[in-house]
């Protein structure tokens, strides 16, 4: 009985430094891949089981409550752009003159005909606020020995009820994202490399997204240029620059 006992315990204080280790690894991933504020360009090119096609743009974020994104180039896309404001998007489109509110399920509509829809463009939180993560084990990515950690949802507007991430040991910045549904399907898979040091933090400049409920080859987005905790003016993040 005593021998019952001790096992017990040991599996249960096992599993607790697990947890906790766990934890320590998410909340150094969050201080690697989240900031109080960023300023971005990048380019996003689709692969479609045809052709591609590329997109330029340049985005303005604050925390997980306001972002502003403005499409450059090419021609068809240039003057699109898209506002967040907690947890309201609004869509401007030049050749139309109209600002759209998505909301409900447009949310899950494809962004520009990638891999990404609006609501993986609304997600600014801190993966700690969202999910609950344990250690899983440990695998090698590319040469790179990572932890993989299983992430649970404790938030009930978490556009993925959990997730499998494998987490680089030395840098801990997520390599592979594997997303999915509640009832245990997988939805989308995020490939991220050319890591970066970048104002004392290591980040991944390029994210290839597949969402796998769909044709094609995937959605290749990276970014050009970063910059983090700059001072961003507030009329940025109006409904009136929209349309300016």
């Amino acid at each position: 009985m005593r021998k019952l006992i001790v096992l017990l315990f040991i599996i249960a204080f096992t599993g607790a430094v697990s947890a906790q280790d766990a934890e320590q690894i998410m909340q150094e991933v969050d201080k690697n891949i989240s900031a109080k504020s960023q300023i971005a360009e990048s380019t996003m090119t689709v692969h479609g089981k045809r052709n591609s096609r590329t997109m330029t743009a340049k985005s303005y974020t604050i925390g997980d409550e306001k972002s502003f994104t403005e499409y450059l180039s090419p021609p068809r896309e240039k003057g699109t752009k898209m506002l967040k404001l907690n947890k309201e998007m609004w869509v401007y489109s030049p050749s139309t003159d109209r600002t759209i509110m998505i909301s409900g399920h447009m949310l899950r509509q494809s962004v520009m005909g990638s891999d990404l829809s609006y609501e993986d463009m609304m997600e600014d939180r801190k993966l700690t606020e969202m999910y609950t993560p344990s250690l899983a084990g440990e695998e090698t990515i590319e040469g790179r020995k990572c932890y993989v950690i299983t992430l649970t949802a404790k938030a009930d507007d978490v556009a993925y009820h959990s997730q499998k991430m494998w987490v680089d040991t030395e840098r801990l910045v997520p390599l592979k994202q594997e997303l999915y549904a509640k009832s245990g399907q997988l939805l989308k898979q995020i490939t991220l490399s050319d890591i970066k040091r970048i104002q004392n933090r290591w980040f991944p400049t390029k994210m290839v997204y597949k969402d796998m409920l769909k044709d094609g080859k995937g959605t290749e987005y990276n970014i050009t240029k970063i910059e983090f905790d700059k001072d961003i003016p507030a009329n940025v993040f109006s409904k009136a620059s929209l349309k300016q």
